[in-house]
């Protein structure tokens, strides 16, 4: 992601790329740059973008693993600095965000959800950001239409065979090589079911949103979480 989103700002004719930093590198001043785009890991992501708050950076965010805790914590970092902006974007692609929209659409009219996501085995954390995120709109939409706990009696799992459950809403991740970040949404109704889909076969379907993130974010001081927000959706 991080060498895609270098590539993607050298071809764009109004941004400038000036620094690459890897692990282990002295962030130092970021090269001077306006704005970093932070793509890591979850354990290295809140210290580099505390750097960058403290630099005056502004700074778009694809690492996943940003826990309410996590959140908290640089909210109040970016008091200290209400000039910075900072997106925290736990999907880049603009067919993930629809897929959110629709899927919080939805969801007040299905009495039964579950979110499955499917990524590449070489990540490090799951559920992905984007499952967690959909599963938080859907949980919402689900208390503001009055509508109850999901239906399910299972009473012995051992084996955690229902998956997760985020805001109580089940959520199972996928781990397959060959496959990049790809999602559905199933919902349930008597006689009939509705699956929201996406799939993102190649990470440049990431890079629109990135760029899109990097030319707003100076005009968004503060926290936010979510690119939805930028394209208003």
């Amino acid at each position: 992601m991080g060498s895609q989103a270098c590539q993607a700002v050298e071809a764009a004719e109004d941004l400038e790329l000036v620094g690459r930093f890897d692990v282990g590198d002295d962030l130092g001043d970021l090269g001077g740059a306006q704005v970093a785009v932070e793509l890591t890991v979850p354990d290295s992501s809140p210290a580099n973008i505390a750097h960058c708050v403290e630099q005056g950076v502004h700074a778009v965010v694809g690492t996943t693993g940003w826990t309410d805790p996590r959140l908290a914590a640089l909210r109040d970092q970016l008091a200290a600095k209400p000039e910075v902006g900072v997106l925290i974007a736990p999907n880049f692609a603009i067919g993930a965000l629809l897929m959110m929209s629709f899927a919080r659409q939805a969801a007040r009219f299905y009495e039964s959800v579950e979110v499955v996501e499917t990524h590449h085995p070489d990540k490090v954390d799951a559920p992905s950001g984007t499952a967690a995120r959909t599963a938080s709109l859907i949980a919402e939409a689900r208390r503001e239409a009055g509508l109850g706990d999901v239906p399910d009696a299972t009473t012995t799992d051992p084996d955690g065979a229902r998956g997760a459950r985020v805001d109580g809403v089940p959520v199972h991740a996928l781990r397959l090589r060959g496959r990049v970040a790809h999602q559905e949404v199933a919902f349930g109704a008597i006689g009939e079911a509705l699956t929201i889909r996406h799939d993102s076969f190649d990470r440049v379907s990431f890079m629109p949103g990135v760029l899109t993130g990097v030319r707003d974010v100076a005009g968004h001081p503060g926290l936010t979480v979510g690119l939805e927000h930028y394209l208003g959706l």
